[in-house]
């Protein structure tokens, strides 16, 4: 295995090699999920848990490479130019994403195991097989909108992350999780329409989908402007942007735990993962405009009206499914801050919420699933004894709802910083008063989760089931993470500016 990685990595540090990685990152899930359906699901498990350490390797090795040579990493497959053939590469926003998705989904494969038991020797069941192609499913997909290039492929990978999101929301078959996912479906196939009507009106005029050779053609003209409304609005709806919200909530709290954090913390950042892409690398000139300033109010609602809503839930779960909808708001802050002096605080700040977010909020549904586990429910109110009964997994919870909060030095308050200097920077000051609010409100709504935490035990109180002390240290590391992206910035910065269009600089 050491011999593998050190290839790997030798592979990467070549001047002018490496571009081969690109495609091992999306095969390799790919080649996953087909040995689990051709060997007739008895090793479902056994298959994903292998394929995170090669997987891992690969990513590491895309890091490596375009860490140390400071540029990006660009594989133009069967030797083809776009726009006859695909390109896939590789910036530092591209690497933050591959790096991070592939930590959460070994923390997913590695929590899942004991919700879907399967006794010695038989095959897996329909639920435990389903929940393992489809992991290894988003996996692939992820992978590929971090490294495409091209807007119809990206489109596709699109559509494979909705079909395999789609059936994690109603993987245990209730009532309400058919209706949850149903409602994920319409909003996700509107989102694809849109966005797919966009693209088309794109390639109509300018002949081309690739990123690159599209940035250097598009005009700000109404064909672009027009283009850029419709695919943001499609995956508006796919990042549940409010009030595109109404599917998240009741899909993300019904799902099991393992599938409520990849969903909450990566499936919806794909998406939106696309929409920087096209507003910053395709069409860079509608940031801080009117259209910007928009997005930047169905932001503000989501961060206001979701956080109000989260006060309000009496169940651990969706607490932290209002909460998902109310944070995703903060990201969509970005479009209208993003010019002047602020631009490139902005667009680190933004990056900063994605990451540390992502892991703050798959430690809190991984940690929700013990405590469900545990107490036989989630009600808020009847919480007590956790604390005493989950130690670990409790300062898990606090350390992410802290970053969530922004209390530094977490990568949350990284973020919230960034985002605060860019509209001190550029004068935009409602947006300063958004951004407090919501934090306060962040605040109201995990002091709530908390408390009922802490709470002292009933002497009567004894937990339904074992702990599993693996799961316990499992959530935590993903909480620490979420801590030390905030206590190391820099290497976050820097990797973000690697590979970029143009340097991260103010715009008019």
């Amino acid at each position: 295995m050491m011999h593998t990685l050190h290839s790997l990595l030798e592979t990467a540090s070549r001047p002018h090699g490496g571009g081969d990685l690109l495609v091992l990152a999306i095969l390799l899930p790919i080649v996953a999920l087909l040995l689990i359906v051709l060997t007739g699901g008895r090793f479902g498990r056994a298959i994903t848990l292998a394929s995170l350490v090669p997987g891992l390797f690969i990513t590491g090795a895309i890091a490596h490479r375009v860490w140390t040579t400071r540029t990006a990493l660009v594989e133009r497959v069967g030797g083809w130019e776009p726009p006859l053939g695909l390109m896939l590469r590789a910036d530092g926003l591209s690497v933050l994403m591959l790096v991070t998705t592939a930590l959460l989904v070994a923390a997913v494969a590695l929590y899942a195991p004991r919700d879907f038991r399967v006794p010695a020797g038989a095959p897996e069941t329909r639920t435990s097989l389903v929940f393992w192609v489809m992991l290894l499913a988003i996996w692939a997909s992820l992978n590929s909108i971090f490294l495409g290039h091209d807007l119809f492929n990206l489109y596709v990978a699109l559509e494979l992350i909705a079909f395999a999101a789609i059936p994690l929301v109603y993987l245990e078959g209730k009532k309400g999780t058919v209706m949850a996912g149903l409602r994920y479906l319409l909003f996700a196939l509107m989102g694809s329409m849109l966005y797919l009507l966009g693209t088309a009106l794109l390639y109509s005029h300018y002949g081309t989908m690739d990123l690159t050779r599209l940035a250097a053609a598009v005009n700000r003209d109404w064909v672009v402007a027009l283009s850029v409304a419709l695919m943001t609005v499609g995956l508006m709806a796919k990042t549940a942007l409010f009030p595109m919200h109404l599917w998240l909530p009741p899909a993300h709290s019904g799902a099991t735990p393992a599938a409520s954090a990849l969903l909450s913390a990566l499936v919806v950042k794909g998406s939106f993962f696309l929409i920087l892409r096209i507003w910053f690398d395709l069409a860079p000139a509608f940031t801080g405009t009117p259209g910007a300033q928009a997005v930047g109010v169905l932001g503000a609602g989501a961060v206001l009206i979701c956080g109000v809503l989260a006060v309000r839930q009496t169940r651990l779960k969706l607490l932290i499914a209002y909460s998902t909808a109310a944070q995703i708001g903060y990201l969509f802050l970005i479009f209208p801050l993003a010019k002047g002096a602020g631009f490139e605080r902005a667009l680190s700040g933004g990056v900063f919420h994605i990451l540390s977010h992502g892991f703050a909020k798959a430690s809190m549904f991984m940690t929700a699933g013990m405590i469900v586990a545990a107490c036989g429910h989630d009600r808020l109110a009847e919480l007590r004894g956790v604390m005493k009964t989950m130690p670990v997994a409790t300062i898990a919870f606090v350390l992410a709802a802290l970053s969530l909060v922004g209390v530094p030095p977490t990568g949350g308050f990284i973020a919230k910083g960034q985002l605060l200097s860019s509209a001190v920077l550029s004068a935009q000051w409602p947006w300063v008063v958004v951004i407090l609010a919501g934090g306060l409100l962040t605040g109201a709504y995990m002091f709530r989760a908390l408390s009922s935490c802490i709470s002292p035990a009933p002497l009567s109180f004894q937990p339904l089931a074992p702990v599993s002390r693996i799961r316990e240290w499992l959530v935590l590391a993903l909480a620490v993470i979420a801590l030390w992206i905030g206590m190391f910035p820099g290497v976050t910065t820097r990797t973000l500016e690697i590979g970029r269009p143009a340097p991260l600089e103010a715009r008019p």
